[in-house]
This record gives C-alpha cells, sequence and structure tokens, in this order.
C-alpha cells in the first residue's frame, strides 16, 4: 500500500517557505503567454506560489495534503483579495475531473510518498492536466547525501523516512535516477492528457538535491528537460 504523509508546517520557521522559487517568476510569464487559465499549486504549503501566480493573474487552486493545514493560504488570500480555491486532498487521488488544468506545478512535493505513490501522483497529474498541457515537478534525486548516507529507515528500494525531529520528522521521501524518469513518466497510467513524451537535455541532476522538469532551461548548473504534455 502506498505512503504519504505532509509536513508539519508548525514546526517550520524559516521565512524562505513565504516566497516564491526562482523559477516560479519564469514559469508565471511562460504560462501567461501560452494562455493557462486553470493552474493547480500541487502540495501547496503555505501558499507561497499560489499566492505568486495569483498576484501574476493565473486563477489558481491550491492543494494541500492530508494532515496540513490550510487557514494559512486562506487568510493570504483573503487579505491580498485573490481568488484560490484552497482544499485538502490526497495528493494519490484528486478530486478533479479529468483535464480541469491548463498547467500543474508540483515544486518540493510529489516525492514525499513510496514508489508506488509516486507512480500514482504521476498519474493523477496526467489525469487532470489537459491535453497540451504543461507540468513543472521536481523530484529528490538519489545522488545525495538523505538517500546514499544518512542511514534513514527504508520503506522500499527508493524510499526513505527522514527522522530526527522538524517538519519533515517521519515523512517519507522517494528518491530517483535520472534516467528511471523516462520509465517513470511513460509507465504512468491517464486517461486525457498524460506525461509520457520527454523533450531536452536528460545530461543533469547527477550532482543536484532535485532534479526539475520544466520548460527547457538551465538553471543552478544542471539542465532540466521538459515532459511535452502531448495526449
Amino acid at each position: 500500500m502506498a505512503v504519504s504523509k505532509a509536513w508539519n508546517w508548525g514546526k517550520e520557521r524559516s521565512p524562505i517557505w513565504l516566497e516564491p522559487c526562482e523559477e516560479s517568476y519564469y514559469l508565471a510569464a511562460r504560462w501567461i503567454g501560452m494562455g493557462c487559465e486553470t493552474l493547480l499549486d500541487l502540495g501547496c504549503g503555505l501558499g507561497r506560489h499560489a499566492i505568486h501566480f495569483a498576484r501574476q493573474g493565473v486563477p489558481g487552486v491550491g492543494v494541500r495534503p492530508v494532515g496540513g493545514g490550510t487557514a494559512h493560504l486562506r487568510d493570504w488570500a483573503g487579505r491580498e483579495g485573490l481568488d484560490i480555491d484552497v482544499k485538502t486532498a490526497d495528493m494519490r487521488r484528486l478530486p478533479y475531473p479529468d483535464g480541469a488544468f491548463d498547467c500543474v506545478f508540483a515544486f518540493h512535493v510529489i516525492s514525499h510518498t513510496d514508489t508506488a505513490g509516486l507512480r500514482a501522483v504521476l498519474s493523477e497529474i496526467g489525469r487532470v492536466l489537459k491535453k497540451g498541457g504543461e507540468v513543472f515537478l521536481t523530484l529528490c534525486s538519489k545522488e545525495t547525501w538523505s538517500f546514499r548516507e544518512a542511514g534513514y529507515p527504508r520503506l522500499d528500494g527508493n524510499t526513505v523516512v527522514k527522522t530526527g525531529g522538524g517538519p519533515e520528522d517521519g515523512v517519507p521521501h522517494v528518491f530517483v535516477e535520472l534516467d528511471e524518469i523516462p520509465e517513470l513518466l511513460r509507465a504512468s497510467p491517464s486517461s486525457g492528457s498524460a506525461i509520457p513524451t520527454i523533450a531536452g537535455s536528460t545530461d543533469a541532476g547527477k550532482a543536484a538535491n532535485t532534479i526539475s522538469f520544466w520548460p527547457g532551461v538551465r538553471y543552478n548548473g544542471y539542465r532540466p528537460i521538459l515532459p511535452k504534455c502531448e495526449g
């Protein structure tokens, strides 16, 4: 049985989680330019990216994993007068119809499960994404200390459970090799849109903590690749 667990945001005090990542500025401009009308911020945390996209004029839906509160994002959106639909849901079983979103943004979230759970999440992303839509996502690299040397308990050959306190205590993290990802994407069944056709560079991520998939831009010393969603 696949497992998943949200961060404990009550134990996180760093202001970094209130500032949008640098990639999101590029993506907001790109997606607005391509006419994105519906965006899913999957695993929206405290809401930094849902707020950022909404400020730029992209109507958004923020989904927090089961076990994560939504009050912070609701209050933030209310103060700024932004229209963001905030829900609590299991990312392995999203409460949306097929083809509901033009774009999906999943930053440091879909790895918070095990191998079976990751396949389920990728399938759900493909299902709720419109044909011709785009997705940005990050995954944890096996070339990291957390996977190779930390000695965390293992759930399966790809998954560890972080310990030692803090917001990630007890949270599973599934890790991948770069060359495993094409198979993961192709093997994720969906109805409607999917994430199988990969274009761009695949020689990156070996020294990075995470591997990103997004529209062909180089960033932080590694080359992301683009899952071009084409039915």
